[in-house]
């Protein structure tokens, strides 16, 4: 023991006198400070990062995909082999990829259960020919209109009829013929005039010398020639210029009202007896129930059949159950095109301008971090 203390006890000594081993000692500890240091303020600067941008930090992650209520209409909600696709279903996707979040779509068979739907929680947002009307404002959120519509009015076509006599009547009472009539009636007037004037000196005259019943037999004549059935001509050489002018106009008032008549006709033919929403009043009209259409229509007193899909009306339209639909101008159109073709047609301008828009809960709050597009709900 002793010979080992004597042994260790020189080389502690001479180490201690040794500076050069003071110095390596000293020279380690600064080394370790710093290197302790720099790692402190590294981590200190990560941790204010991480803070100051907490969606760099983690991304969210949702607890349960976005439930996403809609309505089968065509073209904007088209079932296709148990999916569904359309304008409305195309976009809300598009959407739901660009803010990266899962959804699901639940069905409901009317805008009113959609609409249920989403003020009690049963979905978070909606989708799908839901118009932007004033009143709905009060209770939901819209978005930005997605689509520019209004409402209109579709008809059976009238080949499906097969009822052309009574189209007839409405020509009798148009405003066209009425002034053509009364054209007509001045023309006879002034004609029989100078007819009765230029005849009744002459010996052989065709008309009366006195006032009555001269200008009676005048005024028949002027008319016949006008229908050219003259049976009778003026003596005179004024009346016989008269009469053959009258009757070129006779032949020139007779191909215009052909005309006339013909046409209007072929486009009541085509129309059918309503042509614009003044022609509703005592129709039948059919749309869903609890629509826009439906409060425009009760609106302007004109007799409403509710039903509860659009597909319905069209089938009270064909069947005769009602004598036109009024509803959404871009659904209307799409049937009017496609399944529809050649049954119906579209009548008149829009009678109502209206906007599209998305659905959502006010408690759906959609929030941009970072880059990055999450919800809560």
């Amino acid at each position: 023991m002793r010979n080992a203390i004597a042994t260790r006890f020189p080389q502690i000594i001479a180490q201690r006198k040794n500076p050069i081993g003071r110095y390596d000692r000293k020279n380690k500890t600064r080394r370790s400070l710093a290197l302790y240091s720099c790692i402190g303020l590294i981590g200190g600067i990560l941790a204010l990062l991480l803070i100051a941008s907490p969606g760099l930090a983690q991304k969210p992650q949702l607890q349960q995909p976005l439930l996403v209520a809609t309505r089968v209409i065509p073209p904007l909600v088209i079932p296709d082999k148990g999916e569904l696709s359309g304008f409305s279903i195309d976009l809300w996707r598009s959407i739901a990829k660009q803010i990266g979040v899962e959804s699901k779509f639940i069905e409901y068979s009317s805008v009113p259960e959609l609409l249920s739907a989403i003020k009690d929680n049963k979905a978070n947002l909606g989708i799908g020919a839901i118009s932007i009307t004033a009143e709905r404002q009060h209770n939901f959120d819209f978005s930005l209109p997605i689509l520019a519509g209004g409402l209109q009015i579709m008809v059976r076509n009238s080949e499906t009829n097969n009822n052309a006599f009574p189209n007839i009547l409405p020509l009798f009472f148009s405003t066209s013929l009425l002034q053509v009539i009364g054209i007509a009636l001045v023309l006879i007037v002034l004609a029989a005039h100078i007819i009765w004037l230029s005849e009744r000196h002459h010996k052989d005259g065709m008309i009366p010398k006195s006032y009555f019943p001269g200008i009676f037999k005048a005024c028949w004549w002027a008319a016949a020639t006008l229908a050219t059935q003259a049976d009778e001509m003026p003596k005179g050489v004024l009346g016989r210029l008269v009469g053959i002018v009258w009757m070129f106009i006779g032949v020139l008032f007779v191909a215009y009202f052909t005309a006339s008549a013909t046409t209007s006709l072929t486009v009541q033919q085509l129309q059918g007896d309503i042509k614009s929403i003044d022609d509703l009043p005592g129709k039948v009209v059919a749309t869903t129930a609890g629509s826009t259409a439906s409060a425009y229509l009760r609106e302007h007193k004109i007799s409403v059949l509710e039903v509860t899909k659009i597909e319905q009306a069209y089938n009270a339209l064909q069947t005769k159950k009602a004598d036109a639909v009024v509803f959404d101008a871009p659904v209307l159109l799409f049937y009017a095109a496609n399944e529809g073709k050649g049954k119906v047609h579209i009548v008149g301008s829009i009678l109502r301008e209206e906007s599209y828009g998305i659905l959502p809960v006010r408690s759906l709050i959609l929030t941009l971090r970072g880059g990055i597009m999450s919800y809560r709900a």
